[in-house]
């Protein structure tokens, strides 16, 4: 599904914030991606999700080469990827329902069959009772997972995160989690960037450590 190859990547000629990266993440699996604040963890994300180009080497998704995507290409790739981000940004002037569905309103999907992903969404992640609400009236776990929801409503093939959990307790990080594995479980390949290097061991997952822009561990399930 993902495959890096030789991959470094700097900013303003100087910065080096990845080196020779070289890994492949097989479809359908999951795995985390570890290391310090600046290890390169979310610079790794944004080139997958081709916000960013490397400096050097390849980086194939799905069988593509991403650099040589046409720039009218790149709006439907991204599509295909799913993204959750640790401060949501969710709309607070959109119902939940609205934030969800617009991904699908951007696409031009049809009213009717638009509505009948979001609820679906809604309801993979236990807030179709909450449709209605605005963002401002839900716990900051709730809003975590209505993001979750925005980002799987186009039935993703990949589910990008970046520190989904980083401003959760032990308990919601714990449960939000378990949401991701449900994806996973049915066949969407999922790459989680965490800091809760206790949580994740505990999910028994493969893990990519990262230090100072470099690969230095790779373990755990295949």
């Amino acid at each position: 599904m993902i495959a890096f190859e030789h991959v470094g990547k700097r900013y303003g000629g100087r910065f080096e914030a990845l080196a020779h990266l070289s890994f492949r993440v097989a479809r359908g699996e999951m795995v985390f991606l570890t290391g310090h604040s600046g290890a390169g963890k979310s610079s790794l994300l944004r080139l997958v999700m081709r916000l960013e180009r490397p400096t050097r080497g390849r980086i194939v998704v799905a069988g593509h080469d991403i650099a040589t995507l046409h720039s009218s290409q790149v709006p439907f790739y991204r599509r295909q990827i799913g993204v959750v981000f640790q401060d949501h940004q969710l709309l607070f002037d959109r119902s939940i329902f609205h934030n969800i569905a617009l991904p699908l309103e951007i696409q031009g999907m049809e009213p009717r069959e638009s509505a009948r992903r979001v609820r679906a969404a809604l309801d993979k992640v236990g807030l179709l009772h909450r449709e209605k609400a605005l963002p401002i009236e839900l716990s900051g776990g709730e809003q975590q997972r209505v993001g979750i929801a925005r980002a799987v409503v186009n039935k993703p093939a990949l589910l990008l995160a970046d520190e989904p959990t980083g401003n959760l307790d032990p308990q919601l990080s714990a449960d939000i989690m378990a949401l991701f594995e449900d994806f996973n479980r049915i066949g969407t390949t999922v790459m989680i960037a965490s800091h809760d290097l206790a949580l994740i061991a505990r999910l028994r997952h493969r893990i990519l450590r990262l230090r100072d822009g470099r690969l230095v561990g790779d373990e755990g399930a295949r």
